[in-house]
């Protein structure tokens, strides 16, 4: 069905211009309409109209006002037949294109594969491009099959020329290693029955990582460490697309080793060194992930352990005031008696309230985080060192800013020892603790030895390097060579961003002055919040807590309950009427 055509488009793209109006000199009729509607029509689309199904009534009436000729004669115009041809040979001429000759197709399909192609897979934006060249040409498009066909050989030629590029880019011994992970090199019976091991090689790099856990971690280590025993040289791809990239990376990651070995060679190398080349960064990024989760899942766990076996043991002792008055009014009453005939006696509860004190008062504060530190610890320890370990083995941190400096020191530090089986660090060695050890853990970290000299504990400085790390990640002050997600920040803006500055700001919205951008959101933030601070008295659905040195807190106490479409949202949506949407 044809969209609706306003009046402006049909004055724009349909009014005959006086040169139009000379080329329908001498005609009449049906003749004159069909004569200028293919004028009109391959002005706008660069082709001639494939019958009357595309022409709509609105432009033909529009047309056929225009040469005064009644608009039912259109029915009468002949869509095949000598009179069509010569009507489309004058049209051509009018506007200065050719049909498309064997030689032109030929030139614009190594147009096409030269220029088009090598950049970009998709059939439907190459026939596009095909179009654009052939008006720029001034080419009469071809028939759509051949056009379709065209686009397919220009498909076709670009991925025999940049496979054979990538291919003679590759090492022999890294091609002998390639053709290893299919059993290319192989006859048919050897490679049935000698290539289960090769082909667990590709299978293990095609898996999906697990769940966080120091099993995952380790798969994740070996799949690196597979990857790059192909030896990939660097700038392999480096004139290579992204999107043709992960077209041939897709397209490695489904066939299975037999159709592999169906390609030519070339085409066989270029997928799966695509394959190669994706898995690496993706594995990489994995091992990042399962580092920061696995340093946080320490932490969380330790602490869950020891809230739980603290709540389980603790009981809140209620009128402290009340117990410290007895005491004092007993002890003064008898200072000489023995505490266990005074004291106690004294004390609703007696001892036992008593202990419950002490225990109250020792499961609170800095004891508490210390006894989470040391759970930490030994989990650390006696667990997931290992796998953390692996990963400085097959992770380069890298750092743009020489502030966290301090931190890539002390990894490096983690690394010299991490087979050592000693308890503190030897005196002399630098020991990188800015930025690295802060808080609590100073107190577990440092450690007076037999000697009486303090030194530090290796395992302790272990975690808290892995915790810098972890919080320094996130924040991409550091960042790891060879990942994609967690790559340098640098690689996060375009090459050309310096020069094209006002393009890319201009594409993003957003003003080059810092200052305007700056006001601009401070106006929305002031709107905003005043909107809330009017809105907020009539919402009585919403609680507002002062929760003392940590601030003022709001949570809705109304009973409704999300629908699990919502995807969790942690607050409410504003809407005018003061009730939040959701």
């Amino acid at each position: 069905m044809h969209r609706a055509i306003e009046l402006d488009e049909l004055v724009e793209h349909w009014t005959l211009l006086s040169d139009e109006r000379a080329a329908l000199s001498g005609k009449g009729g049906a003749g004159k309409l069909g004569l200028a509607l293919l004028l009109k029509f391959y002005g706008q689309h660069g082709r001639f109209p494939r019958g009357r199904g595309e022409l709509q009534e609105t432009v033909v009436q529009f047309v056929a006002d225009q040469v005064d000729v009644p608009a039912s004669e259109i029915g009468l115009y002949e869509w095949s037949g000598r009179t069509l041809e010569r009507h489309r040979a004058q049209v051509r001429s009018h506007f200065g294109f050719r049909v498309c000759s064997v030689e032109d197709a030929d030139k614009l399909t190594a147009w096409l594969a030269s220029e088009v192609c090598e950049a970009e897979r998709h059939h439907d934006v190459v026939r596009e491009q095909l179009l654009i060249r052939c008006r720029e040409e001034r080419v009469e498009p071809p028939t759509p099959g051949r056009l379709d066909r065209m686009v397919r050989s220009a498909l076709h030629q670009a991925e025999v020329a940049l496979s054979c590029r990538i291919a003679g880019r590759l090492p022999r011994a890294t091609i002998e290693r390639l053709e290893a992970l299919v059993g290319a090199g192989a006859g048919v019976d050897d490679v049935d029955q000698d290539d289960a091991g090769e082909e667990s090689v590709l299978a293990l790099v095609k898996t999906v990582p697990g769940n966080v856990s120091l099993e995952s971690m380790l798969t994740e280590v070996r799949k690196l460490r597979a990857v790059r025993a192909i030896g990939l040289p660097g700038g392999l791809f480096a004139n290579v697309a992204p999107k043709v990239l992960a077209g041939w990376r897709g397209r490695a990651a489904v066939e299975s080793p037999s159709h592999m070995r169906d390609h030519p060679t070339e085409l066989r190398l270029t997928l799966l060194s695509a394959l190669m080349h994706a898995r690496e960064r993706e594995i990489t990024d994995t091992l990042v992930d399962l580092l920061i989760s696995t340093v946080h899942k320490i932490n969380a766990r330790a602490s869950h352990r020891v809230t739980q076996e603290l709540v389980n043991a603790f009981k809140k002792v209620t009128g402290k005031e009340n117990i410290l008055f007895a005491i004092a009014e007993a002890a003064l009453d008898a200072p000489d008696d023995p505490v266990r005939e005074v004291v106690f006696p004294a004390v609703t509860g007696g001892e036992q309230t008593l202990q419950e004190l002490v225990h109250e008062y020792k499961t609170k504060g800095p004891v508490y985080r210390r006894t989470v530190q040391t759970t930490l610890k030994a989990s650390y320890t006696n667990h997931y060192r290992r796998g953390l370990i692996e990963l400085l083995d097959v992770l380069e941190f890298r750092s743009s800013n020489t502030t966290h400096r301090p931190v890539l020191d002390a990894l490096d530090l983690v690394a010299r020892y991490k087979n050592g089986r000693v308890t503190y660090y030897p005196r002399g060695e630098h020991l990188p603790t800015s930025r690295v050890v802060a808080g609590d853990w100073e107190t577990l970290v440092y450690r007076t030895d037999k000697r009486g000299r303090q030194r530090v504990v290796r395992s302790t400085y272990e975690i808290c390097v892995f915790q810098a790390l972890r919080e320094r990640l996130r924040c991409k002050e550091i960042w790891v060579v060879g990942a994609d997600k967690w790559r340098n920040p640098d690689e996060d803006l375009p090459r050309d961003f310096e020069s094209r500055r006002s393009d890319h700001y201009a594409a993003l919205r957003k003003p080059l002055d810092p200052s305007a951008f700056i006001d601009q959101l401070r106006t929305e933030l002031q709107a905003e919040l005043a909107a809330l601070n009017e809105q907020l008295p009539t919402l009585d659905w919403v609680e507002i807590r002062d929760r003392g040195k940590q601030g003022r807190s709001s949570s809705p106490h109304s009973t409704r309950r999300r629908s699990r479409g919502t995807c969790g949202r942690s607050r409410p949506r504003w809407a005018p009427g003061g009730e939040p949407s959701r």
